[in-house]
């Protein structure tokens, strides 16, 4: 019998995909736990288009990544912490800092755990942060460090 599930299924399939499974499987598991239902024409089509409207949505999110990707590229986030002798910092700048400055002084809201940052900036000057907006879509923000005044 042929089913489409509804829900992931280890070791069986992931939700959407359309098997093959045995009657009893089916009548005495799959659909009394609501995993699964019959592979009926009609149901078949209301699958296909719901797959139709999730790529849809899919492309957009990546179109409005990619938008706010170039939007962010132009900007320059300017953050102020102090420094000691050879442009070293007392502490550092983190990815929390960088997200916090965006949302206040621009409106761009990001969560910090997208943002690529390997370790936190420890120097003056000008660095270059990667933030992973989409899944294909990776933007670098120009981060300037500068002394803060005495």
């Amino acid at each position: 019998m042929k089913v489409i599930l509804l829900k992931d299924l280890k070791g069986t399939g992931k939700k959407g995909d359309v098997i093959n499974v045995s009657d009893g499987y089916a009548r005495n598991f799959l659909f009394p736990k609501g995993v699964a239902k019959e592979a009926s024409e009609g149901n078949l089509k209301i699958l296909s288009e719901q797959k139709t409207s999730q790529k849809i949505k899919e492309e957009k999110e990546k179109e409005a990544a990619k938008e706010l990707a170039k939007s962010m590229e132009e900007l320059t986030v300017t953050l102020f912490s102090k420094a000691g002798e050879g442009g070293r910092l007392f502490g550092s700048i983190t990815s929390k800092d960088i997200a916090e400055n965006l949302k206040k002084k621009h409106g761009i809201d990001v969560d910090k755990r997208k943002i690529l940052l390997d370790e936190p900036i420890k120097a003056l000057g000008m660095s270059f942060v990667e933030i992973k907006l989409h899944q294909d879509v990776v933007a670098k923000l120009k981060v300037e460090v500068k002394e803060t005044d005495k």
